[in-house]
């Protein structure tokens, strides 16, 4: 799957996706048209995406490493991609215990053959931070509550959003260090960026902001804080 949008300033960004591992994770290569320049966004847990980005013709330009959380299955292949492709990564600061768990993450959800070095982290980031690919400039929007330091990377037109959102649902807040109550707020702040924008989820299809307001059944709350028609949803967080 791939969509090629023209951003606001004129500059076309391609977003391809690689749905890799036993998560059926959604991986991403981002492509700056103008210059070839390339972003890897999330890794799966497997070398599988390695591989498949090794198949293609021609080679992507890969000039960086994006992680939205550190999940084994959105971060867990990353020494692998390391290996291959000798780039700077960038983690969400507030995900680093999380991501120090990576060697015993398998064993943490019952799937010990799972468990992964941790690869190298070499710029820590917040909320606001951007970083240049090509002639497209990539953002960064902290959306913390499925993990501490969860976030997006997004364009004008295109958002890559881990498992903050998806396709009708949401991101688990019952894990260890998921935090429902900043889920909340992050879905709030998620909702405020133009209806239009593609949502490039970590799981499943890709959809746009302006459906799951209005359809959501998580984001019943905000419908109603913004007199928005839609299903009343359901309470599934203090304050929705």
């Amino acid at each position: 799957m791939n969509t090629l949008i023209e951003n606001m300033k004129g500059c076309l960004m391609r977003v391809d996706c690689f749905t890799v591992g036993a998560f059926t994770v959604n991986t991403y290569l981002l492509t700056d048209e103008a210059t070839g320049h390339a972003a890897i966004v999330d890794t799966g847990e497997t070398m599988e995406l390695v591989q498949r980005l090794q198949t293609l013709d021609p080679a992507p330009d890969i000039r960086m490493i994006l992680l939205t959380h550190t999940h084994l299955d959105h971060a867990g292949a990353l020494s692998y991609l390391q290996d291959e492709w000798d780039v700077p990564t960038y983690m969400p600061a507030k995900d680093r215990p999380l991501f120090e768990t990576l060697p015993m993450q398998g064993r943490m959800f019952g799937m010990p053959h799972l468990d992964r070095p941790c690869g190298r982290i070499d710029h820590e980031i917040y909320d606001g931070f951007s970083v240049p690919l090509g002639e497209t400039t990539l953002r960064f929007l902290s959306t913390p509550g499925h993990t501490p330091g969860q976030g997006c990377w997004h364009d004008d037109a295109d958002i890559i959003v881990g498992d903050t959102l998806f396709a009708g649902s949401i991101g688990r807040t019952d894990f260890p260090l998921s935090d429902p109550s900043l889920a909340v707020e992050s879905l709030r702040r998620l909702m405020n960026l133009p209806g239009a924008m593609r949502v490039h989820s970590g799981h499943g299809p890709m959809t746009t902001i302006d459906t799951e307001l209005r359809t959501n059944p998580f984001l019943g709350y905000i419908r109603r804080e913004r007199n928005i028609p839609g299903p009343p949803g359901f309470s599934w967080a203090p304050g929705t």
